[in-house]
């Protein structure tokens, strides 16, 4: 593929420069000029993808296209004849002539294992009169084959052991590549086994010195993104790159120079960073501290080393580990240290972290670092670090756009006006560098101030995808290797261009393809052609198909009769005689395998570092296929590229990944690959052909913004988005898409949305925007767009084959929510309450809050119960509540809900739904009269925080099972402006004898719960500080509440009818002393002490009851049990305004026990046949109804009592037990009561 004009051999006659609009039509014919603001090209985001218009004229022509042309494409050389030399991971050289033909020129054995193979190529600086050319790449040694184990012993690790190779090789005139010739120039030491960074570009300085950059040569998927300095006895040295970059003794991580001689020995110039002879250096090193660059240019006039180095994958700086991840460009002028693995970006340091005992250390002096592995075989005290020149991370540099991070060190054009060449870049390019990056898609031309500094940075037109390399060739044109789309093999989109300066005027641009491209003799290939001149549609076309036959058109058929390999070659011609080529290799006699992975199926959804099964198929015509010789590859990939981290052999087996995601951020743009490929054995005397597939696995987790199209939608940034991006601007039927996807059994989808907005719907829909629905989820206003909230969405009829999803928005009118990101589940939607969680505040806020959410979420998640957060009010209504099981009020207050949202809720609790209040949720809707019966009762006033004891009433209920009979914690306790005891069942009071400020006499609910209106209610006044929602048994007791709101667990929750305890046999919670004396607490009796005095029950005034208790005398003592009488401090008023039931055993008959003192004598004979003695116990049970006073001892009624002094009505009044003076001692226990029917 290429245009026919250099230097004189051009036409002559000039044409008028085209308008910019002419240009972009033509595809290939590219526009350059003014500063870029955007990336070129971003994938996945089309509205970038167009080049800059501007003045000044390019067309990139296509030289090599598609696999079979390029292979996997690592790196260029261009010779003097405009020729390339392209190199191929495999081990695979190819040479492309000026016109576009290319050919094999050699193949060299490689070991093969993540990304390890062969990697750059140079051109001699005397290649015109020694034909020597430089490789850098992995010889196959003994290597074991798999994976190098990540714990063991040093001879466990010594077995992978290896190098990479610089060797000095001829290229023969025929431009075939002289295997015999090979010169071994220099090893340099890999850890193999493992991934990653080789590095591996070759470039030439004005002395003639050679550069080799080399990568740090550690895996980086157990770092978490930050630095990988893990020194733990055991572990694989591989996983410390301290030994290789940092090590100034060793070769890796490095930018090398050295002056080689025909033989392929080498000197080295001085001016490196290390004189010969230094200690523990190696005298090769020109600069260090590098992790993988694996693109740089030497600058022929000033020397300069510009360098693109990947930097790590750490979503966000942690002061525990060190900086963000990001990469750079760095420009070296002497020698020097850039700071890896202590140091990145501009001068940035990292933490020294101990991986054994995960403790962070100081962190790394960029001024002065030391390297103090146990791995470091060199110096400990290193130069200084110096930052990069043009570091950068996601949208830090605005005209670097965002996405991606990969930079690609590009060449530094020179113009050279001597120079016959209608192609060469203009004159006011001279000095500026190229920059390149691999994931974004762009080229980037940097100008530069007098001191290096940048001084504008400007889009330059390119419309390829993926550059792995550039550099400019004799004519002064620039070539670009471009990688094409897929992982560790070329695709269509992989090529080999040249960008020529057009303002000469344009020719023909050719492009060839054919339905097949190997077979056996008699093969028949239909080949399709297209060509585009920019400034001339009267083309001619022409074919020469290798075997001496020759055609025209743009689709002929030709069949081959014989074997052999044909280069068929399309020719376009302008009316002015200038052509453009485009060729295609056909191989006949061999047929190259077909490989297809039956698993998993392309977009199958996979949890990161689990085993991945697989299956795969070969078919072979000419041969029998051999499964041992199938490789299978799992690599991580990472927007735009990937890393192998294992692979294994065999047509069935299953990959191993490594644990984890790579130390990748979760939120990134990471998916595994699996990749199949078998090369046959070359039949007929034929070239082998190498086989691939590959599939996607994609993650569980996917970031809306990641998607493959869109429509409508714009990535917004967003500090409280996962990733800091959402998509938004979303208005009704915008969608975003994503592919592949293979389904296997998901039943949900939850999105992870806000809104500011109205809210509106999500539709997961397959095949294309209006394609099969199989689920749609309703998202509501969530109270603001930095307000997040996880929406489910059931999901049905799921195709089994690989699809494209779409994300499909509706809604009404204006933006309708912003979407964050999605994730899918086999669980079934329904296999989990959801909670509503709402903290809207218009009173007091309280700052536990955010504890609350958490530990909710978190209580729920194991329980299967789903807790969704909430401070928007809007989300009140009738479609939006029927999502949920139970709402729970956390610490509201005021008025939060308007009368349409109260109305929807109240419907939403009579049609059965849960309500749990927390703390100030009793603090909230004072005139709302549903609300208030809801809750149970409404906040009075509180005290200061403080310790207190709760009493446990109900062991049954979920939410105090736990507890045993008295909890003593710390909160700020709410008293209530009423009781909820008569409607609500009470769960636990509040001993208000062990704290200071309660207000409700004793008996003081804190936790109750009720049916109510149709639904369940729940209420806890504990949750006001931070703390409680990390105190184990608060949070049990809330998991209990949230168990019984949503209706997961049954309880009873009637009102109490029975009887109660009083008496809680630890403290005097509820009674209050009148008089002289006390009663003192022990073993859970009462003991009376002193007198005359009077122990009342405070907490309520009775109507119609029955009081329950035990009593004990000691001997002839006095007291009893006084009913119906006011409250009082003056133990009199019982006296005089109430009645007593007496205990004593010895005196007048209506003055002994079971008499009604001095007004009704017990029935003497009933009494006496079942009182007990002093020294045991006997019970009383005294009944009120009324004016009617009944008393029964140890079960038989002994008295009947009826009052008719309306001075001491029983209809109301309070209960006591009298301690009668200093010589009486009796005891009481078992204190219960109910309340009966009045």
């Amino acid at each position: 593929m290429h245009r026919s004009r250099l230097g004189s051999t051009a036409p002559t006659t000039r044409r008028p420069r085209l308008r910019t609009t002419l240009a972009l039509l033509t595809g290939l014919v590219l526009a350059v000029g003014t500063p870029a603001t955007v990336a070129g090209a971003h994938p996945g985001h089309p509205e970038h993808d167009e080049p800059a218009a501007a003045e000044g004229q390019f067309q990139q022509v296509p030289l090599a296209k598609g696999e079979p042309e390029t292979g996997e494409p690592m790196s260029l050389a261009v010779l003097p004849d405009r020729s390339v030399l392209h190199t191929s991971r495999d081990g695979t050289l190819r040479l492309t002539d000026q016109g576009g033909v290319t050919k094999v020129a050699g193949k060299i054995p490689v070991y093969s294992h993540d990304e390890e193979g062969l990697q750059g190529v140079g051109i001699d600086p005397d290649f015109e009169n020694n034909r020597a050319i430089y490789l850098y790449y992995a010889p196959p040694l003994d290597t074991p084959a798999g994976d190098a184990p990540e714990t063991g012993t040093a001879e466990d690790f010594k077995k992978f052991d290896g190098v990479n190779r610089l060797s000095r090789f001829v290229l023969n005139p025929n431009g075939t590549l002289d295997m015999a010739s090979e010169k071994k120039v220099l090893d340099v030491a890999a850890s193999r086994g493992t991934c990653c960074h080789v590095g591996g570009d070759i470039d030439f300085d004005a002395e003639g010195n050679l550069y080799l950059s080399t990568g740090d040569d550690t895996n980086p998927f157990a770092s978490d993104g930050y630095t990988p300095i893990d020194e733990r006895p055991g572990r694989n040295p591989a996983f410390d790159a301290r030994r290789s970059s940092g090590n100034t003794n060793d070769l890796r991580g490095k930018i090398l120079r050295i002056k080689v001689a025909e033989d392929g020995s080498y000197t080295v110039p001085e001016g490196n960073l290390f004189p010969p002879g230094t200690e523990k250096t190696r005298p090769e090193i020109y600069a260090m501290g590098f992790r993988n660059p694996f693109r740089m240019s030497v600058d022929d006039k000033t020397g300069t080393v510009y360098v693109g180095d990947y930097g790590p994958d750490a979503g966000a700086a942690d002061p525990k580990r060190g900086p963000a991840g990001q990469v750079e460009f760095a420009k070296v002028t002497e020698a020097a240290n850039f700071g890896w693995p202590f140091c990145t970006g501009d001068n940035e340091a990292y933490v020294d972290y101990d991986f054994a005992t995960k403790v962070s250390g100081e962190k790394f002096d960029c001024d002065a670092p030391k390297n103090t592995s146990p791995h470091n075989t060199g110096l400990v005290d290193l130069p200084p670090a110096q930052p990069a020149w043009i570091p950068y991370d996601g949208g830090s540099l605005p005209e670097f756009g965002s996405g991606s991070e990969s930079p690609m060190a590009g060449p530094v054009y020179r113009y050279d006006p001597d120079l016959d060449s209608s192609v060469k870049f203009p004159e006011e390019f001279d000095g500026d560098f190229f920059a390149g990056e691999f994931g974004r898609r762009w080229i980037k031309r940097i100008e530069q101030n007098e001191d290096g500094s940048v001084a504008k940075i400007n889009d330059f037109p390119w419309t390829g995808t993926q550059i792995m390399d550039m550099d400019f060739g004799p004519d002064g044109a620039l070539y670009v290797l471009d990688y094409g789309v897929s992982w560790f093999q070329g695709d269509e989109n992989s090529a080999l261009y040249r960008i020529e300066n057009a303002e000469d005027g344009f020719s023909p641009i050719a492009e060839v393809s054919a339905d097949r491209t190997s077979g056996a003799a008699g093969l028949k290939v239909r080949f399709t052609a297209s060509a585009k001149d920019a400034d001339s549609p009267d083309l001619t076309y022409a074919w020469d198909f290798g075997d001496g036959t020759e055609g025209e058109g743009l689709t002929p058929t030709h069949k081959y009769k014989k074997v052999g390999t044909y280069t068929a070659t399309f020719t376009a011609k302008d009316p002015e005689g200038n052509t453009g080529n485009a060729s295609v290799r056909i191989v006949v006699g061999n047929t190259e395998p077909t490989v297809r992975i039956e698993t998993p199926g392309n977009g199958s959804l996979a949890a990161f570092g689990e085993p991945v099964p697989f299956k795969v198929t070969v078919t072979d015509p000419e041969e029998k296929v051999d499964c041992s010789r199938v490789k299978v590859v799992y690599s991580l990939g990472h927007d735009s590229h990937a890393h192998e981290l294992t692979s294994e052999t065999g047509c069935e087996g299953t990959l191993k990944p490594p644990p984890g995601d790579g130390g990748h951020d979760p939120n990134a743009n990471i998916y595994g690959v699996v990749g199949a490929s078998y090369t046959d054995g070359g039949a007929n005397g034929q070239e082998a052909l190498t086989g691939t597939a590959r599939t996607v696995l994609q993650p569980l987790h996917r970031q809306a913004e990641h998607f493959t199209a869109q429509q409508g939608v714009s990535v917004i940034d967003k500090t409280g988005a996962n990733g800091g991006k959402t998509v938004g601007d979303i208005h009704d039927g915008d969608w975003i898409s994503f592919s592949p996807y293979r389904f296997d059994g998901q039943k949900k989808m939850t999105v992870r949305a806000s809104s500011g907005g109205a809210g509106g719907f999500v539709e997961l829909r397959t095949g294309s925007p209006d394609g099969p629905l199989h689920g749609s989820a309703y998202i509501p206003p969530t109270g603001g767009w930095e307000t997040f909230q996880d929406v489910d969405v059931p999901l049905r009829s799921l195709p089994k084959r690989t699809t494209e999803i779409y994300l499909v928005f509706r809604g009404g009118e204006g933006a309708l929510y912003d979407v964050d990101d999605f994730e899918f589940s086999k669980e079934p939607f329904k296999a989990g309450k959801k909670v509503l969680v709402f903290s809207k505040t218009a009173g007091f806020r309280h700052d536990s809050i955010p504890a609350g959410i958490a530990a909710l979420k978190e209580l729920g998640g194991p329980a299967g119960i789903s807790v969704t957060s909430t401070e928007e009010a809007g989300q009140f209504t009738t479609a939006n509540l029927a999502k949920y099981d139970a709402v729970a009020f956390l610490s509201t207050t005021g008025d939060v809900l308007n009368a349409d949202q109260q109305k929807a809720f109240e419907d939403y609790v009579k049609n059965g739904g849960g309500y749990l209040g927390i703390h100030a949720a009793a603090d909230t809707e004072y005139d709302w009269e549903f609300y208030g019966g809801l809750v149970g009762a409404y906040f009075d006033s509180h005290p200061a925080v403080q310790k207190a004891t709760v009493r446990v009433e109900d062991h049954d209920h979920p939410a105090t099972a736990h507890l045993d009979d008295a909890w003593e914690r710390t909160d700020e306790w709410y008293n209530y402006r009423t009781n909820p005891r008569e409607q609500a069942k009470v769960l636990a009071t509040l001993d208000e004898t062990t704290y200071q400020g309660g207000t409700m006499k004793g008996d003081h609910p804190i936790a109750w719960c009720q049916n109510y209106g149709g639904g369940r209610s729940f209420y806890t006044g504990g949750g006001h500080t931070k703390e409680s929602y990390a105190e184990e048994a608060f949070r049990a007791h809330l998991l209990g509440g949230l168990q019984y709101a949503t209706g997961q667990v049954k309880a009873d929750c009637k009102p109490d009818k029975g009887y109660r305890k009083i008496f809680n046999g630890q403290t005097l919670d509820g009674w209050k002393q009148a008089g002289p004396g006390r009663f003192d607490v022990k073993d859970g009796t009462l003991e009376t002490e002193g007198g005359m005095g009077l122990l009342w029950y405070q907490a309520k005034e009775l109507k119609s009851y029955s009081l329950k208790l035990d009593w004990k005398m000691r001997g002839d003592d006095n007291s009893g049990v006084f009913v119906g009488f006011p409250a009082s401090d003056d133990p009199w008023s019982a006296v005089n305004k109430g009645y007593e039931i007496q205990i004593d055993a010895t005196d007048a008959p209506d003055r002994t026990t079971g008499s009604v003192y001095s007004f009704k004598s017990a029935n003497i004979k009933a009494r006496d046949q079942v009182l007990r003695p002093p020294g045991q116990w006997n019970s009383y049970e005294i009944k009120v109804q009324g004016e009617r006073l009944q008393v029964f001892l140890n079960g038989v009624k002994i008295n009947d009592f009826t009052n008719q002094d309306p001075e001491r009505s029983l209809t109301d009044g309070h209960i006591g037990l009298q301690n009668h003076g200093a010589d009486d001692q009796v005891s009481f226990r078992n204190i219960q009561l109910k309340e009966l029917p009045s």
